[in-house]
């Protein structure tokens, strides 16, 4: 079994439970006066297992299945296995586990006294895998919602970065912009790190000359 669908069927699994049972979702959920006071770091991580409704669960998992697993094992993680050898699946998970919590840093330091600010679901760590991918594959098409996957990815990465920006500053919905842009650059970050480190495989060299052969460079 992938570390992929191992990661999905746990969030879905808790997730279900904190659907009809209140405590275990207070329990998980980032609140961060609870970190800050009562030094439950364990939040950091807890809130990507629950989420608030089947949409949301939903969606998240689908696209952590499309960018993690895809459709003939050629997702992120089977991309990490290729470039790091046996250290490929753990680093991978380390990768998603670590973005849930990174993530979610300047939510904290902005909110650490806020005693109605919540934050729940593993959006942070799910656009940690997909920019990863964005580096990996960047002439790869994507789609966003209502836009059909025509988009080559290095495209797309920028726009989405910008429009979670935007809808970061405005705040005008209940969804935690800003883990979704740490997040993504938590994934990025991450494997030009351990590419450097653990390998002789330059993927920044690599997305560059990827996207210049599009242009016959």
């Amino acid at each position: 079994m992938s570390i992929t669908i191992l990661i999905i069927i746990i969030t879905c699994l808790v997730s279900f439970a904190a659907f009809s049972n209140e405590k275990i979702l207070n329990d998980l959920i980032f609140y961060p006066p609870a970190v800050a006071n009562q030094n439950q770091w364990y939040r950091f991580f807890s809130c990507g297992l629950i989420h608030a409704d089947w949409g949301h669960l939903i969606f998240n998992m689908i696209s952590l299945y499309l960018f993690g697993q895809g459709f003939h094992k050629d997702g992120v993680e089977f991309a990490f296995a290729e470039i790091f050898g046996g250290k490929g699946k753990l680093l991978y998970l380390l990768m998603y586990i670590l973005s849930l919590a990174v993530c979610l840093l300047p939510t904290y330091s902005k909110n650490k006294d806020n005693y109605h600010y919540r934050s729940l679901g593993a959006s942070g760590a799910v656009s940690a895998v997909i920019f990863a991918g964005v580096l990996l594959f960047p002439t790869a098409k994507m789609g966003l919602f209502f836009i059909p996957p025509i988009i080559p990815a290095y495209i797309f990465g920028p726009i989405y970065l910008l429009g979670s920006y935007y809808l970061d500053k405005k705040q005008s919905d209940n969804i935690n912009h800003s883990a979704h842009i740490w997040g993504a650059l938590f994934g990025v970050a991450f494997l030009v790190v351990t590419c450097y480190v653990f390998t002789d495989f330059r993927v920044l060299s690599y997305f560059i000359d990827q996207i210049r052969s599009t242009f016959g460079g």
